[in-house]
This record gives C-alpha cells, structure tokens and sequence, in this order.
C-alpha cells in the first residue's frame, strides 16, 4: 500500500465534496475547486473523510494512488485555508508596484515587465520591503505563478540581484581573482 495513498483526507467543517464521472469537486468558505480523477483510481466518501483506492500494485496505479491522494488534500487545504507565496526583489532600483491589478515590474530591463495575473491569484506588493505576495486557494496555480514571476530575473550567484523566494538561499560565487 502507498504511504500516502492510504491515508484517509478529511473533510474539515463547512466543506462540500461531490464526486460526479471522473470529476470531484470540492466546495469551501474560500471558493470551489475541481479535478479530474484517473479511471483506474476509486474514490469514495465515507462519514466525514475521503477513501482512495487502487485497483492493483502496478507501478502506474501505486504513482497515481499517492497523487490523487495528495492532490485532494491540495484541494481541502485550498478552500479553507488557501495558499500563500512570497518574492523578494533584491537589486538596486529594481521594484515592483500594482497598477489596479496588473504587477509593474522594474529589474533593470529597457522597459518596466506588466503582468496581468491569472483568475483566482490575488497580488499584493509591499514596496517598503520590495515584496511580493501571491495567494490564492489553487496551489498549483499560485507555484506556476509565483515561478513565472521569479522567472524574469532570477537571482544571480555574484551579487544575489533578482527575484527570489523569502527564505531561499542563493549560492554565492567569487568574483575573478586578480592577477599578479
């Protein structure tokens, strides 16, 4: 059995799921998400929790047992909670700054990058701190967004200047030796 696969996902309070052909859809204080179920993968509601089941120990239904599993869970923890990323811009005169709600970037370009992020992400910009936060209740789409973001500039190994999450660790490079 899967480590994952086998773990019941509850179903926290003020939550709805609905499991229609191939489709489950999971309704929160937060919003409505939907996802495809692969045919072979059983999913089932019992009591206040969510079963998945595989039909064999083949590779293929052990890898999609773990996932449909996880990605449930993605889903529950998405309408109640919602998900939360944040960007650092490190680089002198590089900002980024909301216009209504399109991101204005400016990293050192010709010409300043607009960004118009896509349904269901929320934008914030802490220009004291030269910070950008991403939320939203899909994970998925708040890591795709927030790696879209990093990926105009990502940060360098010599001074560190570009875009990177809050926590992570540049690995720094020396700069040329001088010769004798």
């Amino acid at each position: 059995m899967s480590k994952i696969g086998k773990l019941p996902v509850k179903i926290p309070k003020g939550v709805k799921v609905a499991l229609a052909d191939a489709m489950i859809e999971v309704t929160g204080p937060k919003g409505k998400l939907t996802q495809p179920i692969h045919k072979d993968i059983g999913v089932k509601v019992e009591n206040d929790s969510i079963i998945v089941t595989r039909p064999s120990d083949l590779k293929p239904h052990k890898s999609l047992h773990g996932l449909t599993r996880a990605l449930i869970q993605n889903m529950m923890i998405g309408v109640t909670e919602g998900y939360t990323l944040e960007l650092q811009i490190v680089g002198v005169g590089y900002r980024a700054e909301l216009k209504g709600k399109l991101l204005e970037l400016n990293l050192g370009y010709s010409h300043p990058i607009v960004l118009r992020p896509p349904d269901g992400i929320l934008l914030n910009v802490i220009p004291k701190e030269n910070r950008i936060i991403i939320t939203g209740i899909d994970k998925q789409l708040v890591g795709q967004t927030t790696a879209a973001i990093r990926a105009f500039r990502p940060p360098e190994p010599y001074k560190g200047k570009g875009i990177k999450y809050v926590g992570e660790m540049i690995r720094r490079k020396a700069g040329k030796a001088a010769g004798k």
